[in-house]
């Protein structure tokens, strides 16, 4: 069984983190969550779930707007060339369903098949939010928090320039 949203407050909360959460109707777009999120305060994110061609998984962080060309993205992350998982994967590493990938998912990666990728211009703020294993809630925490978080869930987070004229410049 996967963690629920609530094994993943408690365990945040074993490690001293605070967060704060609000809860809204589910959202399974970026576009759907700009429109009902509110302010929220902080960096909002979309989250890509990937394949390479040699069977690695990959979670990929960045800004909600960012621009992510997928033909070049696995140069920028050292991967083979990358497909879009598919959802029973997605289950049964991270836990959840489309429209909640979270980097909070790691919790439930316990063989550590996934790596976590976070692009660095998410990472300039210090403030981040990410559904908390649901899409009907939203989480706030502070972006050394969830680096710690998941480093405690065995992933120790690669922060590479994904998006942006850095990722452009390959």
């Amino acid at each position: 069984m996967p963690f629920s949203p609530d094994d993943l407050f408690a365990r945040l909360d074993a490690l001293g983190i605070e967060t704060t959460t609000v809860e809204h109707p589910p959202l399974f777009t970026v576009a759907e969550s700009q429109a009902l999120r509110g302010k929220i305060a902080g960096g909002h994110s979309k989250n890509l779930f990937l394949k390479d061609k040699k069977h690695q998984v990959w979670l990929v962080v960045a800004e909600e707007d960012a621009e992510i060309d997928l033909k070049r993205l696995h140069a920028r992350i050292g991967s083979a060339r990358l497909s879009f998982g598919k959802p029973d994967l997605l289950e049964a590493l991270l836990g959840v369903q489309p429209g909640s990938v979270t980097p909070f998912g790691a919790i439930n990666d316990r063989d550590g098949r996934v790596i976590v990728v976070l692009d660095a211009a998410l990472m300039a703020h210090d403030l981040l939010n990410f559904h908390p294993l649901t899409n009907a809630a939203t989480t706030t925490i502070r972006r050394d928090d969830l680096i710690a978080f998941l480093k405690d869930c065995g992933h120790e987070p690669r922060i590479v320039a994904v998006s942006g004229t850095d990722a452009a410049a390959d």
